[in-house]
């Protein structure tokens, strides 16, 4: 059992020992508002004398700084909090902000509804928030209430700075690697089409495949692996003769070989296959899957770094991606 002596030391016992008010001493430790010399002398001293630790989410709410830091993701349904994305963005941005006193917390954005972005500009307790899945309509319905305290995984603008992979370039580095294998009849699947980020590859790959003098066949995906299986069964029926599928997620990758599979045809013999994320299970596979690294931590030590040290970072850092040549391609 834990006796008073043994107790940490309060405001009230600083206050009490200090012969002041509690809104004195909370003054004086917070630094804000007005005390006289002889009380800030005394509320010191009885820190000094108690070994009183101001508590780091109190004396938050006092400055009006925050002590939550918000992962805010757009999504068409809650189901997008699932994405071990997500869940790796969190977990890279509670590593900063544990340290700092300041929790994490995740919301769901639904698409289309900026609302629950405005209660989140209105509460005092937050400090600042990452966006995941940003779109040209998010970045507008920012509240004046949180500029400065805002950034984006994904897109930015000229008010909340971004912070994301080069998924540009590697995609190219993965699509090159196919074309120098001999695959000439190349797939690609993609992400969310209403997701700029993933627009990127796609951009890429249009890009190559002309250079190369190469069709293009573009099938829409959205990340997960049910879509990939099924993609290809769509890519085999539309594309008889394919040699390669990339794919701009690993998820979707991998679902793209259980589709193959299905239908009988071989990986890599017949159909080459490569994605992108370099997620941990793309080196456990068989085939091993041939994909491009993506620092998801980095990203979001970077972007929560920023939100709590509070200066303007640049308007957009890019984080370099690599290809990661395994057996699948």
């Amino acid at each position: 059992m834990t006796t008073a002596a043994q107790r940490p030391a309060t405001l009230e016992d600083v206050a009490r020992v200090a012969g002041v008010s509690r809104s004195t001493a909370s003054r004086v430790i917070a630094g804000t508002g007005f005390a006289s010399p002889a009380a800030r002398q005394q509320v010191t001293a009885a820190v000094d004398q108690l070994g009183y630790v101001p508590n780091p989410a109190a004396r938050a709410l006092v400055r009006g700084g925050g002590v939550r830091l918000v992962v805010a993701v757009l999504g068409t349904s809650a189901a997008v909090l699932d994405d071990p994305y997500v869940h790796q963005v969190v977990g890279s941005a509670a590593r900063v902000c544990t340290p700092a006193g300041v929790g994490v917390a995740l919301h769901w954005l639904p698409f289309g509804d900026p609302r629950t972005l405005d209660q989140i500009g209105r509460d005092r307790s937050v400090c600042g928030v990452i966006l995941v899945n940003t779109t040209e309509d998010l970045l507008a319905a920012v509240p004046q209430s949180l500029r400065g305290r805002v950034v984006s995984i994904g897109i930015g603008s000229a008010t909340v700075p971004s912070f994301d992979v080069d998924n540009a370039a590697g995609s190219e580095a993965v699509l090159r690697h196919l074309y120098a294998a001999g695959r000439r009849r190349i797939a690609m699947v993609t992400g969310p089409r209403w997701l700029p980020c993933a627009q990127r590859p796609v951009q890429t790959y249009r890009r190559l495949m002309a250079e190369a003098g190469l069709p293009e066949r573009i099938l829409p995906g959205d990340f997960r692996a049910a879509r990939g299986r099924t993609a290809a069964g769509e890519a085999l029926h539309r594309w008889p003769d394919i040699d390669a599928v990339y794919a701009i997620s690993d998820d979707t990758a991998l679902g793209v070989i259980a589709g193959l599979r299905d239908a009988g045809v071989r990986v890599p013999g017949d159909v080459a296959v490569a994605g992108f994320d370099d997620i941990p299970l793309a080196g456990m596979t068989a085939p091993a899957l041939t994909t491009a690294s993506h620092p998801v931590g980095r990203i979001a030590v970077a972007a929560a770094t920023a939100v709590l040290d509070g200066r303007p970072a640049a308007p957009v850092t890019l984080f370099p991606s690599a290809l990661v040549a395994r057996a699948s391609a």
